[in-house]
């Protein structure tokens, strides 16, 4: 978004601080990403076995809603998942015509370990931050919480 995009109430330098609150967000999560258990994981396949971890089993349709991705490319992912051994597919007990998507045990330690390793980057990388740094990052931390809700 360019300044020239923002309605004409908004002032500058709020338009800045949100060009420079999303650049910082988006590098940030680019090198949590980067801490990963499986290297040549996609992004979009460390994604679905989160989602199944939270929300537990999905049908193929809801893991594509959820992803905001569409059925086809779903399918592809979710049949690279299962082709490694971390997801299964199994009929769904009240509409055969459903297949329900599940963690395996593999899939389940993928995402313990890839979160292991976040964690543990990102607490080394506020280690050196003040206490004063700490309480800041904790603050935005609940606003940003807040921000992604709306």
């Amino acid at each position: 978004m360019t300044t020239t995009d923002l309605p004409a109430s908004t002032p500058p330098d709020l338009s800045a601080a949100a060009s420079e609150l999303r650049m910082a967000t988006f590098r940030l999560a680019r090198r949590l990403r980067a801490q990963r258990a499986v290297d040549e994981m996609s992004d979009g396949q460390f994604a679905v076995l989160a989602a199944l971890t939270m929300h537990g089993p999905h049908t193929l349709g809801e893991l594509a809603d959820r992803e905001r991705v569409s059925a086809p490319s779903m399918n592809r992912t979710v049949n690279c998942l299962e082709e490694s051994g971390y997801i299964t597919r199994t009929p769904d007990e009240q509409d055969r015509r459903k297949v329900n998507v599940s963690l395996t045990d593999a899939g389940r330690a993928v995402v313990e370990e890839t979160t292991r390793r976040r964690d543990s980057w990102l607490e080394g990388a506020i280690a050196s931050l003040t206490d004063d740094e700490r309480d800041v990052l904790a603050q935005a931390a609940a606003i940003m919480r807040e921000v992604a809700s709306r």
